[in-house]
Formats: C-alpha cells, structure tokens, sequence
C-alpha cells in the first residue's frame, strides 16, 4: 500500500482576511478544522502542516498536530509542500488548502485512489459539474474539459468549452460543464519535479500553476465528484462558516 500523506500550505497574510488560519470562533483554529478533517480520511497515513509562520507552527503543536517550517520566499502553496515534503516518507502526497475546514474525507480518497488505478499519471486532482449557469463565465470558477480517459486536457477561467454558435449563453445542460476542484495528489518524485518547472506561458496567462504541468506534457487526471468546496477567503465566508457549523451542532 502506499504511504500517503496529507500537506497544508498555510500562510498568515493574506489581503482580504489576514491571520485566517488562527481565527478561531469555534474554539479550534480554522487550520485545526481541516487539519482534523483530512486525518479522517481512511486513505491518509499522517498530516503535516507547510508554514512560514511562527504563530500558525505553535497554534498547529497547541493541538497536538505536526507542522514544518518552510522558507517564506515561495511563490506557491506546491513549491511550499514540496519543501516539506523532503522531511517526510510518503509515495503520494496531497494538497489540501488551509482555507477548506469542511474538505469532505472523500474527497482525498477519491485522488489518491486516481493515482493508484492510473500508473500514467503523475497527479490527479477533481472537478464537479457546474450546476449554476450564472457561474459558468466567472472567471474565479476555474473551468477543465478531459478527454475520453478522464485526463485534463485544458483548465481554464473562461467559457471552457465554448460554443461558436452560442457565443454568449451556452447550449445544453449546464452538467456538462466542470469546475475544478483544487485538491491535488502528486507522486513524490514528480512533485519535486514539478516545483523545480519554471512558469510556463499559458500558467502565466491564465494564473493557473496546473497548467504547467500540462505545457510539460505531463498527465492529470481527474476525478468527477459532487463535492463543493467552501474556502474561506473574506469574513463573510468564515461568518457563513460559522452559521453551517452552529447548525451542525444543534440537536
């Protein structure tokens, strides 16, 4: 079996919610959150926390948590789990966000378990139909098309794909289109490779890191899943946190 291990990327500034993994309204660390959800998928052998931030290093050992102090320089939450990932043994190792503390377990199943049936793969990441036709042209809704085997062929913030006899309102059931899901499972050796890739043109254009590895010619595939994430980038997403949280808890 292989040895998987789950990397956070955390960072303490950010420019719309600064301290974001530190908030702690439930009385655990948002950080804690998802720490604790991706320890619950059965897939995952150990979690580790990749930070440059003394503040969320001492808030993850507070609850008993691992956590690596990496080198605050990196452009990347990739480049920053794969510095850690040199401290620790795993054959796969996932990228979960710091700002997702309701991850479904599932979720990192399914990308671990992409990589285990596709040896041609050298990472797997997930997407889910896009039920709203209103989102289908945000650019912040990131869009992938695959071809017949489950493997990206393109991701992108516009209209993905694209109709040239319906250029403003699509044909056909919006189910067709999928938003990607920014989980991602690496193999080890490649994820070393990857970060060490300069950026490419179409990553650059797009702002997307997974492009890279495509211009590359490296293989993604990807998992369908009804999973919608729920990250945490303003205060009024962690306010709606807090709201599904409390709900959970009634009897």
């Amino acid at each position: 079996m292989a040895k998987v291990v789950v990397a956070i990327p955390a960072r303490y500034p950010s420019t719309r919610l600064p301290g974001k993994p530190l908030l702690r309204e439930t009385g655990k660390f948002l950080i804690q959150h998802v720490y604790e959800q991706a320890s619950l998928a059965p897939c995952v052998d150990d979690v580790v926390v990749a930070t440059d931030d003394e503040r969320i290093r001492a808030a993850v050992e507070s609850f008993g948590g691992r956590a690596r102090m990496t080198s605050p320089s990196h452009r990347s939450g990739t480049d920053r789990i794969a510095e850690a990932a040199r401290h620790f043994e795993a054959d796969i190792i996932v990228n979960v966000q710091g700002d997702e503390p309701e991850i479904e377990p599932d979720a990192i199943d399914l990308a671990v378990a992409l990589l285990e049936r596709h040896p041609g793969a050298q990472m797997s990441t997930l997407a889910a139909p896009i039920a709203e036709p209103a989102h289908l042209r945000d650019p912040n809704l990131v869009k992938v098309v695959l071809d017949a085997q489950g493997y990206a062929l393109y991701f992108s913030r516009a209209l993905l794909p694209a109709s040239k006899s319906y250029p403003e309102v699509p044909p056909g059931d919006p189910h067709t289109y999928l938003g990607h899901i920014g989980l991602y499972a690496y193999r080890r050796d490649f994820l070393f490779r990857f970060a060490n890739l300069p950026p490419s043109p179409l990553e650059t254009h797009e702002s997307l890191e997974q492009l890279r590895a495509l211009e590359h010619g490296h293989r993604i595939i990807v998992g369908i899943t009804s999973y919608q994430p729920k990250g945490i980038d303003t205060p009024d997403d962690y306010q709606a946190f807090l709201r599904r949280w409390r709900s959970r808890r009634q009897p």
